[in-house]
């Protein structure tokens, strides 16, 4: 199985599990840290990513850890089944695939804007509007200014991107023009 196959797993778990057992927003607080924790205490990362010290051991730390920072027992059971697995590596994807879960259980998609100037707050709203009435849901907008498209919008959501970029738009008519010649 591959890591991004094994996270999704283990985030879909986490989220079903959650779901029944505790407080959607607080598993993502509590498993958030945990992976922040992992992020800036570089000593720690070596010692439960390093292959060579026992599984037992790794979990033995996490449990202590967990229980210090009062993790939810769904995030406890995971990460420490995670370090048993040796597969404390895939916290982070994990976390996204939660996250992942969660905004679909919530009915909101995220979506990926660039323009060639920044959006103001009105066009960024009207923007967001038009998407969430295209996709039937609740829109998180990041954006990003990439001057190369020349004007207009690219909007990716998941894996569908709706391209309204000038720069697209004269390659269309460019291919029109070298059609018709």
């Amino acid at each position: 199985m591959t890591t991004r196959a094994a996270a999704r797993r283990y985030g879909v778990g986490l989220f079903d599990v959650s779901l029944k057992e505790a407080d959607l927003e607080k598993v993502e607080r509590d498993f958030a840290s945990f992976v922040a924790l992992l992020g800036e205490q570089r000593e720690l990362e070596q010692v439960l990513l390093n292959p060579a010290v026992p599984a037992a051991r790794k979990r033995s730390l996490v449990a202590t850890l967990a229980s210090q920072m009062n993790l939810e027992p769904v995030v406890r059971k995971l990460l420490e089944l995670l370090a048993e697995g040796d597969r404390l590596a895939l916290a982070g994807e994990v976390l996204e695939q939660y996250r992942g879960r969660l905004l679909d259980h919530r009915k909101v998609v995220r979506a990926e804007v660039t323009t060639a100037v920044p959006l103001d707050d009105d066009r960024l709203g009207a923007l967001r509007q038009g998407l969430g009435t295209l996709t039937g849901r609740q829109v998180v907008v990041t954006t990003r200014v990439e001057p190369e498209i020349l004007g207009g919008v690219v909007a990716r959501i998941g894996s569908t991107v709706y391209d309204g970029s000038l720069r697209r738009q004269l390659e269309r008519i460019r291919e029109k023009l070298a059609g018709g010649a």
